[in-house]
């Protein structure tokens, strides 16, 4: 699940990021009004942290403008703003919820689960072949048998399944796996595809994970 921050305090926006990476969500974090609503209306993020008050474009207005092309997208206000009625017209500018500062992580980890639960909940089983990957018990299976998977393994496996049939080119899964977006040797890539195959006893015949020469990886059975 990949978040966007939109805060122009630099303390509070690392807090979140550092936190909710560790909680294994992909994190972006823009400090103005004017990059956030370009980086949210990218469409590459499943929920929206704001703040209200932002240089160069108010929350509100994010949140609006936003609303117009992704109606379905949780948004949640973070702000110091406490009145009933300028928390209701958060709340009418289209967010999902608002949660007031000072807040603890704990909080906004529980509030952030809430809005995406219909969305984790969607799937959580996802098949390969004989390979079975569940993101509710974080287990991967082939045939019957467990196998145990570093979180980064788990996370790439878990990236190439949900594409499945879609040739996965390095760029992007070095932004969505590793979260670096920008120029990176993706070798490590590799490393880690060569680990995968190696745990998952993936025969040449098989060839579930096959190498798109020159693009990236295609999960294809």
């Amino acid at each position: 699940m990949r978040i966007l921050i939109v805060e122009d305090e630099p303390g509070i926006g690392a807090f979140l990021k550092q936190g909710l990476e560790e909680e294994s969500f992909a994190v972006d974090v823009a400090d103005e009004g004017k990059s956030g609503l370009r980086m949210a209306l990218s469409g590459e993020y499943d929920i929206l942290l704001l703040d209200w008050m932002l240089p160069g474009l108010s929350g509100i207005e994010i949140c609006r403008q936003f609303r117009k092309e992704f109606p379905i997208t949780p948004v949640i206000f973070l702000t110091a703003k406490d009145t009933l009625d300028e928390t209701l017209f958060g709340l009418q500018s289209g967010a999902n919820d608002y949660i007031k500062k000072p807040f603890h992580f704990e909080e906004i980890l529980e509030r952030i689960k809430v809005q995406l639960r219909p969305k984790m909940g969607e799937h959580s089983l996802f098949t390969l072949g004989p390979i079975s990957l569940d993101t509710t018990t974080h287990q991967v299976f082939k045939g019957k048998e467990e196998v145990y998977l570093t979180q980064k393994e788990f996370a790439l496996l878990e990236y190439l399944i949900r594409n499945k049939g879609k040739v996965c080119r390095r760029t992007r899964i070095i932004e969505s796996v590793w979260d670096i977006h920008f120029e990176y040797n993706t070798g490590i890539i590799d490393v880690y595809i060569n680990a995968l195959r190696r745990k998952l006893s993936l025969s040449d015949e098989e060839n579930l994970i096959q190498t798109v020469r020159g693009v990236g990886y295609i999960a294809k059975e």
